[in-house]
């Protein structure tokens, strides 16, 4: 039974126009607070070191949500949970902004990370039902839409930052245009609820459902591997080019930046290419890209090939995640939301033990072997996309 959401009560681009609004405003929140996260630091007087301790919260707020999401979503319908989520997150931010202690903020993490990830399941299965209205690939122009957010918000706080306005203010405006959204959007997303309601459950014996989960498992593995390589650039890049590059500090970013800017350009582009060349190819080339940019940063390792390296590296890992959660989306096995939970809690796995396995190679032996390792996980990502049935 394909049990992939088929909408046909609202009208294609006006679906599409809401669902993009909601990934915009879930990254526009993400970024708010990464964007104050050195504000708060000071604020609260923690050391590097105890905020990297306390930052360890929001991720398992995050993992303890994935069990739920699946399954809160077959129960009530993607929208009422992404509405229900998107406020929850506004409000934990606002809790962020608020914290006075150092467990006051853990706590507020916890429920941050919580419930960013239920906004995150539940859009994704928003986006898989207005996919489902095209004849092509759109799964990834979404994901593009949460990246220009990110940029937005780091602007946003930046000017907050100039202006010396406190966190809780800053928040405030946040929550306030969340509302704002929630308000516009809500009676033009996909009602899924009588959908999620009246799916029934399977019938199979535990070995053909199991035997039916393969081609999820083999999607949850691409995007461990890829997800390896994001989190190494969101953690290790700017450590790369200050210890490996030896580049002044104000070209420290530069990779970092050049790696978010390819990365958020080609999600823009992914569906086209998707739609022209198929699936499988789009991951060959994504992961081939991810390889061939990270070999090139550490055979070069000078400013302007490192970058044009990580530039490879943002293009190629830009698609994965969306094409990866767009085939979930569509399993014949599951429905959309506990398929996309299932994929989502394996990739990640890699988001969050690359970088700690980057810092053991690196202690082991150097930050170049340890991004030769990263290179290896793209080259994985063509393998497993080459034997995939895709």
């Amino acid at each position: 039974m394909d049990t992939a959401l088929k909408p046909i009560t609202a009208h294609k681009t006006v679906l599409r126009i809401a669902v993009g609004a909601m990934f915009f405003m879930a990254g526009l929140s993400f970024a708010s607070w990464a964007s104050r996260i050195a504000t708060v630091q000071q604020k609260l007087g923690l050391s590097d070191t105890a905020l990297g301790a306390v930052l360890f919260a929001l991720p398992i707020g995050l993992m303890l949500s994935l069990p739920f999401s699946g399954w809160i979503i077959t129960k009530v319908g993607s929208k009422r949970v992404l509405l229900t989520a998107i406020m929850g997150y506004g409000v934990a931010l606002l809790g962020l902004g608020l914290a006075q202690n150092t467990v006051q903020l853990v706590a507020c993490l916890a429920c941050y990370g919580f419930a960013g990830n239920t906004v995150n399941i539940s859009v994704n299965t928003q986006a898989v039902a207005a996919e489902g209205m095209y004849d092509k690939p759109i799964m990834a122009t979404f994901h593009g839409l949460w990246s220009l957010a990110g940029f937005t918000g780091a602007g946003i706080g930046a000017f907050m930052i100039g202006r010396r306005i406190d966190p809780f203010h800053h928040f405030i405006i946040i929550i306030f245009l969340l509302l704002i959204g929630v308000i516009i959007t809500s009676r033009y997303l996909y009602d899924d609820h009588a959908t999620a309601k009246n799916t029934p459950p399977s019938t199979l014996p535990l070995q053909d459902r199991l035997r039916l989960m393969i081609p999820l498992l083999t999607l949850g593995s691409i995007a461990f591997c890829s997800m390896i390589c994001e989190g190494a650039m969101f953690d290790w890049s700017v450590i790369y080019f200050k210890k490996v590059i030896l580049a002044p500090i104000a070209l420290q970013g530069i990779g970092f930046t050049a790696f978010m800017a390819t990365m958020a350009t080609g999600r823009f582009v992914a569906d086209f290419f998707s739609h022209s060349f198929g699936l499988k190819r789009t991951l060959q080339v994504s992961g081939s890209l991810t390889a061939t940019g990270l070999l090139v940063a550490v055979i070069f390792p000078h400013i302007y090939t490192a970058m044009a390296g990580f530039m490879l590296v943002g293009a190629g890992v830009s698609s994965v995640v969306p094409m990866v959660y767009s085939a979930a989306g569509k399993s014949k096995t599951m429905s959309p939301g506990v398929a996309l939970a299932a994929v989502s809690t394996i990739g990640f796995v890699g988001f969050l033990v690359g970088p700690p396995v980057i810092g053991f190679i690196a202690g082991l032996a150097t930050l170049r072997a340890s991004f030769l390792f990263v290179g290896l996980m793209g080259t994985m990502v063509v393998f497993l996309s080459t034997r995939a049935k895709l």
